[in-house]
């Protein structure tokens, strides 16, 4: 299998202190070219790991014939529209999430990939390929905890910079989009569909208008999933899955650091296991894949439909928070 040869559009921190060097890292891929608005900071990039060509403008790195992919991790409200330029250049595209500022943009980026049946496009949803999530699964479909009934999730870090995209209503900021969107498809994935009916609780910033934090109600045919998420308490994450015979604990759910084992808990009627899963690096898993799905044309881990799915859940939390009920910061 060939290398298949990326180029990276933006120089966000994603992009440098994990995407780059997994891609740097892999087998599988190789990067040939980074942009950045500013061409300083793609030059700056580019130096650092030792990448041949550096642009001042996204449309250049797109006009490179030699680029079959491309990542792209800028912020949220240039998603959709890159995206489409990318594919419209002959480029498979690893989105970064979340896919799009709503639901809406995200069903006009799949109508639009519908049109470039030949090329890939999935988002960077990184935790879904850590095998610590085969072994969640495993248990659950062999019944260790009997039916789930419950899914208990949070992502949190602290960020109250104005200058930081994640405190951007313009840029799709606030911790519904930037972290809360994890525990939002961590519970579809466990319960295996789609929410009938969500409500939220938001914490809003009064000077900036994004939700500082967000408390949310997903209601599931067999259960129901509590999630948390915010941007102003200490970094931490959870995630907990009770069932009608016992709990799965699992200590880091959505970012555990490659050069540690990660652990979960499994509590039921025979007593409590801990189970220890291997070193592994979820972003060099994330592009591997990606890479074999396109030299051996097979489906993508994670589809557009499926991404458009979970933007609907945030849509709907976002909505379902009544104005007058909401908390706000002191100024």
């Amino acid at each position: 299998m060939k290398k298949l040869k990326w180029g990276i559009l933006g120089t966000a921190t994603i992009a440098v202190e994990q995407v780059i060097p997994a891609l740097l890292t892999s087998e599988f891929n190789s990067v040939i070219a980074i942009a950045s608005r500013v061409k300083s900071k793609a030059k700056l990039v580019a130096e650092r790991f030792g990448i041949p060509t550096y642009f001042g403008a996204y449309e250049q790195l797109l006009n490179m014939d030699e680029i079959e992919a491309v990542y792209i991790p800028l912020p949220n409200h240039l998603h959709v529209e890159w995206a489409i330029k990318a594919l419209q250049k002959g480029k498979h595209v690893l989105l970064e999430k979340p896919v799009g500022m709503n639901a809406q943009e995200a069903k006009v980026l799949m109508e639009a990939s519908v049109q470039f049946p030949q090329l890939k496009i999935m988002e960077a949803f990184m935790y879904r390929f850590h095998p610590q999530w085969k072994k969640v699964r495993q248990l659950i479909t062999k019944g260790s905890i009997g039916k789930v009934t419950l899914v208990e999730s949070s992502f949190t870090f602290f960020e109250d910079n104005p200058e930081s995209i994640v405190n951007s209503k313009e840029y799709g900021g606030g911790s519904l989009m930037d972290v809360g969107c994890y525990p939002i498809s961590v519970a579809r994935l466990i319960f295996g569909t789609e929410p009938i009916s969500v409500m939220a609780q938001m914490e809003v910033d009064p000077k900036l208008q994004i939700d500082a934090s967000t408390s949310g109600i997903l209601e599931f045919k067999t259960g129901r999933a509590l999630i948390h998420s915010s941007i102003r308490q200490f970094e931490n994450q959870t995630l907990k899955i009770s069932g009608e015979k016992g709990s799965i604990e699992v200590a880091v759910p959505f970012n555990p650091e490659a050069d540690r084992e990660s652990n979960l808990v499994l509590k039921n009627q025979e007593g409590v296991t801990d189970f220890t899963i291997e070193r592994c690096n979820q972003y060099v898993l994330q592009v591997d894949s990606f890479a074999k799905a396109i030299s051996n044309e097979f489906a993508l881990p994670i589809s557009l439909s499926e991404s458009l799915a979970n933007m609907k859940v945030v849509d709907a939390l976002k909505e379902s928070d009544p104005a007058e009920k909401k908390i706000y910061l002191s100024k």
